[in-house]
């Protein structure tokens, strides 16, 4: 990574100690985006990076099965929420904090906002090249609430080939041009299935990560294809990257992470190196909702 240099920060940033963050994020469910984030987050520390990986879905939290990981946190200090971690990734989630994991989350648009201010600004982040967040499905209340308080870096957005599903995801790529989030490229996932004579099957059709890379005018990062050890070493709770990090699923994953972090470089490096603009992120006052550029 270029070495210092990180996203704009504004002065009251939450997480001033993480130089990167990264929203995951689709427009429907279904088409393995926690996989991805999990994944990819491991290969990022693999690669040597200081990674965190906040599960920002509140109603759908997957992270802690997928992670395989049941304590809860606790505070050192009296003030802040030390992140869990496992494999050397620091982790938070509010499956953490439930009771049962099999109850549901019921809770209007400012319980959740509030929620997410706090793994933000009260969890112990410290300092990290990497936090990935996984975003829930959808367009709605988490993503915009992420993009109007805290800088990030920019987002990768899942997808599977099928058009049902690229359709959805124009829409996130739409959102993050609206909300001034930078889309650094595109994942698509279940791209290809190869059976046991080494067949190669492209099940959901193709092209779909394509085309939504091209209305996104980003990279195509990866092409993850449909394996069985991805969903069996998930439901064991160690993402395959750990797992099995010489095997080609955690090779695909592990150029995700390479060539996300030559986007970011690339980022780093359209903006100067310096904070840039500032992106005015309170919504406006007085019924005037926008996100303006100041000095």
């Amino acid at each position: 990574m270029t070495e210092g240099k990180s996203r704009p920060q504004t002065p009251d940033d939450p997480i001033a100690g993480v130089k990167h963050v990264i929203l995951v994020m689709s427009g429907k469910g279904g088409v393995g985006k926690s996989t991805t984030a999990t994944n990819l987050a491991m290969a990022l520390h693999r690669r040597g990076h200081p990674t965190g990986l906040l599960d920002a879905d509140i109603y759908g939290p997957s992270i802690p099965t997928m992670l395989g990981v049941t304590g809860r946190p606790v505070s050192s200090d009296g003030k802040t929420i030390d992140p869990l971690e496992r494999f050397g990734i620091k982790l938070m989630s509010i499956g953490f904090l439930l009771e049962d994991p099999k109850s549901a989350v019921i809770w209007r648009g400012p319980m959740l906002h509030g929620a997410l201010q706090q793994f933000l600004k009260d969890v112990a982040w410290g300092d990290l090249d990497y936090l990935v967040l996984d975003l829930p499905p959808g367009t709605g209340d988490v993503a915009l609430s992420l993009a109007q308080r805290t800088s990030v870096t920019g987002a990768v957005i899942v997808t599977t080939p099928q058009s049902v599903a690229t359709d959805d995801v124009y829409k996130s790529v739409s959102m993050c041009v609206k909300v001034d989030v930078p889309v650094l490229g595109v994942v698509e996932n279940m791209s290809w299935f190869v059976d046991s004579a080494g067949v190669k099957h492209e099940l959901f059709g193709k092209g779909g990560g394509q085309a939504v890379a091209d209305f996104a005018k980003a990279p195509l990062l990866a092409q993850i294809p449909i394996d069985q050890s991805i969903r069996e070493w998930g439901d064991k709770g160690t993402p395959v990257v750990q797992a099995q990090p010489e095997g080609p699923v955690a090779a695909a994953f592990m150029e995700l992470a390479d060539r996300l972090v030559e986007a970011v470089e690339a980022r780093v490096e359209e903006l100067g190196g310096d904070a840039g603009p500032v992106i005015d992120r309170s919504g406006g006052t007085g019924g005037k909702r926008r996100l303006p550029v100041t000095k």
